[in-house]
């Protein structure tokens, strides 16, 4: 070990000494996003001494990721998340090897990305990621550390270690329609102590030592510091084969196409046009289009009978993740023409507010 000193304090520990700072150093973990939770979960990999760490991520920092977000700088804003995390823990640790993936994890790229990895952090926030997080660390037989923030509460489990339960024995619907933290609002802290939780799960399955949080699953409310312990079981039905993955995934994925706001500015006048909103009715910013509906996510399915299948819609949610869940909805109905708005109405707001001013002038 080339600089003993660095982990003196954590070597002195009876359960790490010399053999856990070398299974520390031998050790490689991928992370899933380099958001608010990858942001608390890196530093502290890195730290400990974990030899090599993957991040893989294709969104780049926005000034309004900085309050939670806390590894990047205000001057990085426009650059990628993954190679400024990776800059940020090998300065911190120049000893560790880091890789940095500034791409979206796929069902083409997340078996063979798996398999060169001991332990897959899950730090995302979008529910159809952890999915694909789940099924491909059940054929790659990976542990998955889990992490979920909504507003004031979070969530760390892990699954798939030792033969224990998957994600899908404790969430098994995928039509769900939670949301994310662009959505729901989020502060800063809630990240940072949900992520070091999440660090703090990697680090003992590597040194194996204390209490792993298998068929368990943590919740920790930071307004009132209640924190509780629930189990859960195994199902017998989570088994997934390379070819059972294939199957899911390859054939559907690219399915779901996405638009510009702006690349529709003609259709916003077609009566045989339909904007679909699917946020719920409380959620700003309110986009007024002449040939609109709003049907929340969660009523959807029972409100299909409103739509017209034949028809084209575009559909929208606040930031571009919950439309791609209704397209995914709607095509499983045979709705055929159909496509997600880019960046929801967040974005449409910026276009329609730049278009009204080019009327203007």
């Amino acid at each position: 070990m080339s600089e003993t000193s660095r982990y003196n304090r954590q070597i002195i520990l009876p359960e790490i000494g010399d053999v856990g700072q070398c299974k520390l150093l031998k050790s490689k973990v991928l992370v899933v996003g380099a958001g608010g939770l990858g942001a608390a979960v890196l530093p502290y990999l890195a730290g400990a001494g974990v030899g090599e760490i993957g991040i893989i991520d294709d969104d780049l920092i926005e000034i309004s990721n900085l309050h939670r977000q806390v590894i990047y700088k205000s001057s990085v804003v426009g650059n990628s998340k993954a190679k400024e995390a990776k800059l940020m823990i090998s300065q911190l640790n120049p000893e560790i090897k880091v890789h940095a993936f500034s791409e979206k994890l796929s069902a083409k790229n997340a078996i063979s990305l798996f398999e060169k990895y001991d332990i897959i952090v899950d730090a995302t926030d979008n529910l159809a990621i952890k999915y694909l997080i789940n099924d491909a660390c059940l054929v790659t037989n990976k542990p998955m550390v889990y992490g979920s923030i909504f507003r004031f509460q979070g969530q760390v489990s892990v699954f798939n270690y030792q033969n224990g339960p998957a994600y899908r024995c404790l969430y098994p619907d995928e039509n769900n329609s939670a949301l994310n933290c662009e959505d729901a609002g989020v502060i800063g802290v809630s990240v940072g102590i949900i992520g070091m939780f999440q660090a703090n799960e990697v680090i003992k399955m590597i040194l194996g030592v204390g209490e792993v949080l298998i068929g368990k699953i943590l919740i920790y409310n930071i307004l009132n510091n209640e924190q509780q312990k629930y189990d859960f079981e195994k199902s017998s039905k989570i088994e997934m084969t390379k070819e059972d993955f294939e199957q899911k995934y390859n054939s559907s994925e690219n399915e779901i196409e996405e638009i510009k706001f702006e690349f529709i500015f003609d259709e916003l006048e077609n009566d045989e046009v339909l904007f679909l909103d699917v946020r719920n009715e409380d959620e700003l910013p309110k986009i007024n289009l002449k040939n609109s509906l709003q049907i929340p996510l969660v009523n959807l399915e029972n409100e299909i009978k409103k739509l017209n299948s034949n028809q084209t819609i575009y559909v929208f949610c606040q930031s571009g993740i919950r439309s791609k869940i209704a397209v995914e909805l709607l095509q499983k109905h045979q709705f055929k023409n159909i496509k997600s708005i880019a960046g929801g109405a967040l974005a449409m707001k910026e276009s329609l507010h730049e278009k009204s001013i080019l009327i203007n002038k």
